[in-house]
């Protein structure tokens, strides 16, 4: 593998696990009311 290949490798792979980490802590911090309008009924969650 040539130098340009890796550096675009490690690169992906920065993006790939920093999109990762962002959406993990978007999933843990989550608070608030969900709702849930689906056929016939609504579905109100806190967090």
């Amino acid at each position: 593998m040539n130098r340009n290949s890796t550096i675009i490798l490690v690169g992906i792979l920065g993006i790939v696990i920093g999109v990762g980490g962002y959406w993990f802590y978007k999933e843990q911090n989550r608070s608030g009311v969900e709702l849930n309008v689906g056929g016939r009924s609504v579905t109100i969650e806190t967090r």
